[in-house]
């Protein structure tokens, strides 16, 4: 951690069992315990201002959907944060959180389900880790002092689409793709983005 946690990030496998958490967020599950409550969808976009609430099973039903490539983020309904922590405390309570931590941290869940194509464009905050529980989540990530070049209602479907093929090598960012199981740890202040490549489901731990 000392190599990482303020200077590049990492993928860390094998950290902690998460195999009770995995089985619990079955879709099946999922909608069994919490279909009837409400979920805050945050649009898609670098700023996420726009809030709807909406029961869970009709998001995952009727607005979990693909990505559409012209779509705008701010047109992009996505279930990521917003989590009522009363209402959604047994489900955290299942999950192994990873064992690290920064010195005066803490950590606090996020927990989303999103559909194919769909992601958040580049933002930047504070450290913190992302585990994928269902699905592929592939990430682009710059460094503080490299300003990413998209635009923040865009959607990283389609920055993938328009801007990446455009840009030098020298422009490329970090990429990798998280699988099941597997943690990315981010440090603070990086830039990223991500993009569900499959129907997604993923927690991540910010460290504030």
């Amino acid at each position: 951690m000392r190599s990482y946690a303020y200077s590049k990030p990492v993928i860390i496998r094998g950290i902690a069992d998460n195999s009770d958490f995995r089985a619990f967020c079955s879709k099946k599950n999922l909608l069994r315990w919490y279909g009837d409550r409400l979920v805050r969808l945050s649009t898609a976009n670098t700023y996420s201002y726009n809030k709807v609430d909406v029961p869970f099973q009709e998001y995952v039903e009727q607005l979990m959907k693909p990505q559409c490539p012209e779509a705008l983020g701010s047109d992009t309904l996505y279930f990521f944060g917003d989590n009522n922590f009363t209402e959604w405390r047994s489900l955290f309570q299942k999950y192994n959180a990873p064992p690290f931590s920064l010195p005066g941290t803490v950590g606090a869940y996020s927990f989303g389900i999103a559909g194919a194509g769909t992601g958040v464009p580049f933002h930047w905050h504070g450290p913190g880790y992302s585990e994928v529980v269902y699905g592929r989540k592939r990430w682009f990530l710059y460094p503080p002092d490299k300003n990413p070049k998209f635009h923040p209602n865009r959607t990283t479907l389609s920055w993938l689409l328009d801007i990446y093929p455009s840009l030098s090598e020298e422009q490329h960012p970090i990429q990798c793709t998280i699988h099941p199981g597997e943690v990315l740890y981010f440090p603070d202040r990086w830039w990223h983005a991500t993009l569900n490549l499959d129907t997604s489901v993923f927690i991540s731990t910010f460290l504030g």
